[in-house]
């Protein structure tokens, strides 16, 4: 019989992390019960020390189950198991969310740059610009709002520099309750 690799302070703290401190098979938490690591497949039956294999047990469960495998996950486990599955899925649709509204915003910024170029041919709104100010004004101002605030402030400044402080102005007193701040 070949020497049996204990398992590590680490690992066992890692599985009762997962497990809340609490034993697997009938719920109860210290300081009421001592608790173990048990394998899910045990050792003896080609189980490993890998953490997917592991399980918080208290003295009692533990050693009354012995090397008898289990053919079914204690509930907690697979409530576990299901819960992750519903996070990563939720989690997943977050981050498709997220992107749609990213990419419907840079849509806009550059919807808004280009009424800023069609008034000032040579030039473009600077990236930092867009990123911050733009995006600060497009999260409190309806967009069509600040393309209108923009081509105010064009027509009405030939320096594409004064437009920008302009449009700046127009959007600022927009936020404060002024329509076009006129």
């Amino acid at each position: 019989m070949g020497k049996r690799k204990s398992l590590t302070k680490k690992i066992r703290f890692e599985v009762f992390k997962r497990d809340n401190f609490t034993c697997q098979y009938c719920g109860k938490t210290p300081p009421s019960v001592t608790l173990e690591i048990d394998h899910i497949r045990p050792v003896s039956k080609k189980g490993t020390n890998n953490i997917n294999n592991l399980v918080t047990a208290c003295f009692d469960c533990n050693r009354g189950k012995t090397n008898i495998e289990l053919d079914k996950l204690p509930n907690t486990i697979n409530q576990n198991f299901e819960i992750l599955k519903e996070q990563q899925l939720q989690l997943a649709e977050y981050q498709k969310l997220i992107n749609k509204i990213e990419k419907k915003l840079e849509k806009d910024i550059n919807e808004i740059d280009q009424v800023y170029s069609e008034w000032h041919p040579d030039y473009k709104l600077s990236d930092k610009f867009k990123q911050s100010t733009v995006k600060m004004f497009l999260k409190k101002i309806e967009k069509n709002k600040i393309k209108d605030a923009m081509n105010i402030a064009c027509s009405k400044m030939n320096d594409s520099d004064a437009s920008i402080n302009y449009f700046c102005g127009i959007c600022w007193k927009i936020i404060k309750g002024d329509v076009y701040g006129e």
